[in-house]
């Protein structure tokens, strides 16, 4: 499908999925940091984050937040109580990441449990994740590890063919997965896409086609689909001198940029009907040193100086938002609302208690435990 940046005045609502790795050893990327090194990592970052963008201010005046998907195999309470903290002061909210079927197909159990098991400990030990109103089960966004979604990629670092069903089964309302790294099996033929998966959902990889999220139509079947951008990028700079393909992964050989920008919009993933509403959902893994530049070092700075005093030279208004406000405001727009998209990020997903009031107590919320 061919595109083109949106004519006029448009919001950008921009959301960053980190996958958020402590124990990420570049050398070897099936071995883990001694928990030390984790521990030092995570309070490095909640220290230094703040400091490093704490300048650059949205329309609403909120900072560039990270959404932080923490792997739910590698669960640590002390890490996350650090982590829930920074999120508690406004840096972000935490979600759910998963690696697994490394070794060997995993099994439909097995996921389950890990999923309804880390899920439970967020919301309970650490005030996250959020409630859709009108209901007490605990709802969660979703990134896959290793982008292999549903087995998505013939049963390599997956194995559960029926995986999507298994996130709507635990609660999950929104997958961020894609896109993946150019040229990576798990990739599919959608692309630059707000929808709702094909069904049925216990088929292997149903998010390979789906219902494209439109004004008037509110989504029925969760989770959706929040795509990324994925373009070509003729960019003679690149180390090939041809060109790269635009995943939207911030990395040390690729920051951001205006120029890039220019591609996110161009991509134009909205909901049908709203074209004045840009959804840029971006990822990084923020705890790879060689990523730091990229995440909070001099390169985002200079383009979150670029982007928000420009912005009103090149028509744009810019939210900057986690993944559940991204939903929210995509909600929204499925039912019609206009204005300030900003209005909208507790549209129907509430935080848990504790990571509106920073305290532990969220029992009244965990009554669908009983």
């Amino acid at each position: 499908m061919s595109r083109s940046a949106p004519r006029g005045r448009v919001h950008l609502i921009i959301a960053l999925a980190d996958h958020f790795e402590p124990s990420f050893l570049p050398e070897n990327g099936r071995a883990h940091a001694p928990l030390l090194e984790q521990e030092r990592r995570v309070e490095a970052w909640c220290k230094e984050y703040p400091r490093a963008v704490d300048s650059w201010r949205d329309q609403e005046g909120r900072p560039f937040a990270h959404t932080y998907f923490f792997p739910a195999e590698q669960y640590d309470r002390g890490l996350l109580d650090q982590l829930a903290a920074h999120c508690h002061a406004g840096w972000g909210e935490i979600e759910i990441h998963l690696h697994h079927g490394m070794d060997a197909p995993d099994a439909a159990e097995n996921t389950r449990r890990q999923l309804e098991q880390f899920r439970d400990a967020l919301v309970r030990d650490h005030g996250s994740l959020c409630f859709m109103e009108g209901s007490s089960q605990p709802r969660y966004a979703f990134v896959h590890g290793n982008f292999t979604l549903a087995n998505s990629a013939r049963g390599y670092a997956c194995g559960v063919d029926n995986e999507m069903e298994l996130l709507a089964d635990t609660g999950c309302y929104v997958d961020l997965t894609l896109p993946a790294a150019a040229f990576h099996p798990a990739q599919i033929a959608k692309i630059n896409s707000l929808y709702e998966c094909g069904l049925p959902l216990n088929m292997r990889a149903p998010h390979r086609r789906g219902r494209n999220l439109r004004v008037g139509s509110a989504p029925r079947i969760f989770p959706i689909q929040v795509q990324g951008p994925l373009m070509l990028d003729f960019d003679l700079q690149a180390r090939n001198r041809i060109g790269r393909v635009e995943n939207a992964a911030l990395t040390g050989a690729n920051p951001p940029s205006l120029r890039r920008l220019l591609l996110w919009k161009k991509a134009a993933i909205s909901v049908e009907g709203r074209p004045d509403w840009l959804f840029v959902k971006l990822h990084c893994h923020s705890m790879d040193a060689a990523q730091r530049e990229s995440v909070m070092g001099a390169h985002m700075q200079k383009f979150l100086t670029e982007l928000v005093t420009g912005a009103q030279e090149r028509r744009e208004l810019i939210h900057f938002v986690t993944a559940r406000e991204m939903v929210n405001i995509i909600l929204a727009a499925c039912d019609g609302r206009e204005g300030n998209p900003g209005e909208y990020r507790d549209y129907r997903l509430k935080l848990a208690a504790g990571a509106v009031s920073g305290e532990r107590d969220v029992k009244s919320q965990m009554s669908w435990r009983a």
